[in-house]
């Protein structure tokens, strides 16, 4: 998994999910940062063994 993209990858729609979940800006803006942060910080456990996508 290439952890520069990621966020070009997938950060739209976590910011969408989020705001959907929320219907608060701001909140869905922390929220997506501290995913992307969490997710960059553990991204050497994730094995792409078809099993499960990046994604979930």
């Amino acid at each position: 998994m290439d952890k520069d993209n990621i966020y070009q990858d997938y950060g739209d729609f976590i910011f969408e999910y989020l705001f959907t979940l929320t219907n608060n800006l701001d909140l869905a803006e922390e929220l997506t940062q501290e995913t992307f942060y969490q997710a960059i910080k553990s991204i050497n456990n994730f094995h792409d063994n078809g099993k499960a996508k990046f994604s979930t």
